[in-house]
């Protein structure tokens, strides 16, 4: 029961944290839309099986990675970077990598990129070996979220 009640109320501060301790917490809905054509930041979080974050990452920087840098490079995303906690959390809580991506705006991000179909196929010529490789990042994923957020700092 104690252990429990530990969980639950560490889950609580957590949830708080995550709001934000100046905003109440049934204030939370859909993300404050960015103005027209500003950048628009999404975060994706990405939860893998206990054992496999190395071979996660290591099939993300060769499967993925250089896929953001070459649609950066056309001017979609204005930037990108990865990151891990320092430490660990509840099982609940718990996210091994988290992938930041500024876009152009929000319509970028939103949409699909026309030219994502040819890159892929200019990047990775062995098309089976990629898609094998794709398929095997995704089954080692326990979850994954995509959190648009809206910066409210104020000026």
């Amino acid at each position: 029961m104690q252990n429990a009640l530990r969980r639950f109320v560490f889950a609580l501060v957590a949830l708080a944290f995550a709001a934000g301790f100046s905003r109440p917490l049934v204030a939370q809905g859909a993300p404050t839309q960015t103005a027209a054509g500003q950048p628009y930041t999404i975060e994706y979080y990405y939860k893998c099986q206990w054992g496999h974050q190395q071979e996660f990452l290591n099939l993300f920087l060769k499967n993925h990675w250089p896929l953001l840098k070459k649609i950066q490079s056309t001017g979609r995303i204005l930037s990108v970077k990865i990151e891990q906690p320092a430490y660990h959390t509840s099982e609940e809580l718990r996210w091994d990598y988290r992938v930041t991506i500024v876009y152009k705006n929000s319509t970028v991000a939103t949409t699909a990129n026309p030219d994502e179909e040819a890159m892929i196929k200019e990047l990775w010529p062995d098309q089976a070996t990629y898609k094998q490789e794709e398929q095997r990042r995704f089954e080692i994923l326990l979850g994954h979220i995509d959190l648009p957020v809206t910066d409210v700092t104020p000026k």
